[in-house]
């Protein structure tokens, strides 16, 4: 199991926003596939996958994150 957490995308970030979900819950998805888009710092970034498996979806879009927070995990 691999847990999918908020990345730390610049110096000075602290938090971000989990705007989009690009997967559903339950989904398969390869390594590199994007899941999720976040904004921090007015900038928005696609995340991928980084193994291959199951998603599980634990965090809501639209809500913010502070870094390190685990919004999902693959299995």
């Amino acid at each position: 199991m691999t847990d999918i957490q908020i990345p730390k995308l610049a110096m000075s970030m602290t938090e971000g926003q989990l705007t989009e979900w690009l997967v559903e819950d339950g989904a398969s998805v390869a390594k590199n596939d994007p899941i999720y888009v976040i904004e921090a710092d007015k900038s928005t970034q696609e995340i991928e996958a980084p193994v291959s498996g199951t998603i599980r979806i634990l965090a809501q879009a639209g809500e913010i994150y502070e870094v390190g927070a685990l919004v999902a995990r693959i299995e």
